[in-house]
């Protein structure tokens, strides 16, 4: 599980990390998807492309609205058929809140 923790109204950002051991250019779609997934923001766009042999960052974004917790899920699907779909739980917590 990916946690957005931080005070009331604070965007908080969480990165991704993904990395390639193969030979051949993986490339994922990224969905959000669940309840609160309108709150969650790719701020690099919904596709990854990753090189042979080498890594990619995916900057998910969140502001904390509300103090119940927001839960979504990030999956990353790819179109090669080897290749597995991976899905990450994204839920936020409120720490604190501020005047």
């Amino acid at each position: 599980t990916i946690e957005f923790t931080g005070a009331l109204h604070a965007t908080v950002i969480k990165q991704v990390r993904l990395k390639n051991p193969s030979k051949k250019t993986l490339v994922y779609n990224v969905i959000l998807i669940g309840r609160d997934a309108d709150d969650f923001v790719l701020p690099k766009g919904n596709t990854v492309t990753i090189a042979p042999k080498k890594q990619a960052s995916l900057n998910v974004e969140f502001t904390i609205r509300f103090l119940r917790p927001a839960e979504a899920v990030l999956i990353l699907a790819s179109n090669a058929t080897e290749t597995a779909t991976l899905t990450f739980p994204l839920k936020s917590k409120v720490k604190h809140t501020e005047p």
